[in-house]
């Protein structure tokens, strides 16, 4: 079975234990996953391909190999989910017990951290979709989304897997198939678009040649805290609070 970097670090006992509770299915490209509105008692894992989570005929995120698809609380053992999940491209996933990764949760808190992490990974990848379709325009929203594809679905250097279609594009940049389509052919006619029979092609410079620079803008950082969120005597330990007091003499 493929062995998720989270679980790395569990016991081999208790990693076998998940292993055969778990299940792998495979799926074609365009076969759905999971209906919107399904009750599941399932983590979703993907093994191998590429999955999209589909709202209302929307791709409102992807999940690629070593993701997780999971219900909005680990509390039971089951959840509804709010999306359709689709196979992007020909899949394997991993169908993990609900029940049997919560127990390696409350009993190993890295496999709970680790999961946290993917979840705000993929809040964060969701915020800044939003954001760019909200404030860019039709050409630099479709070269960010092609740029993202060549890290979620990459084929050879500097490519994407062809088998993403303009109707996905356009489904996760909220764009219609035919500006998608327009801009793409006015990509190609300039040389920064380049297909064969591998996938499709952007160039290194590609981001800094026509679409600025692909890192986060600054307005989008973090702010820093103004304060500490904790009183710094909250941390300080017991050996230090005996010595902060007057020495006998």
């Amino acid at each position: 079975m493929y062995l998720h970097p989270l679980i790395a670090s569990v016991p081999p006992a208790d990693r076998a234990a998940l292993i055969r509770s778990s299940e792998l299915r495979s799926y074609r490209r365009n076969e759905t996953v999971l209906l919107a509105d399904t009750w599941t008692d399932r983590i979703y894992c993907v093994a191998s391909g590429l999955l999209r989570a589909v709202d209302r005929d929307v791709t409102t995120d992807f999940i690629r190999r070593g993701d997780f698809f999971l219900g909005p609380s680990l509390g039971e053992d089951r959840y509804q989910t709010t999306s359709t999940l689709v196979a992007a491209l020909p899949s394997s996933v991993y169908l993990m017990p609900i029940g049997a990764v919560r127990r390696l949760c409350s009993t190993y808190p890295e496999v709970t951290i680790g999961l946290l992490e993917v979840a705000m990974k993929r809040i964060t990848m969701i915020r800044g979709q939003l954001r760019r379709i909200s404030s860019l325009s039709a050409e630099n929203l479709v070269g960010r989304v092609l740029h993202e594809l060549t890290q979620l679905a990459p084929a050879g250097s500097g490519g994407y897997d062809k088998r993403i279609t303009q109707a996905v594009i356009a489904s996760y940049s909220g764009l219609s198939r035919e500006v998608v389509n327009k801009t793409m052919r006015d990509l190609e006619s300039r040389g920064l678009v380049r297909r064969d029979e591998k996938g499709i092609h952007i160039p290194p410079n590609f981001a800094s040649t026509d679409f600025g620079s692909l890192l986060p803008d600054a307005q989008d950082a973090p702010a820093a805290e103004a304060h500490p969120m904790f009183d710094p005597e909250l941390f300080t330990m017991p050996e230090d609070a005996g010595n902060a007091g007057p020495k006998a003499s």
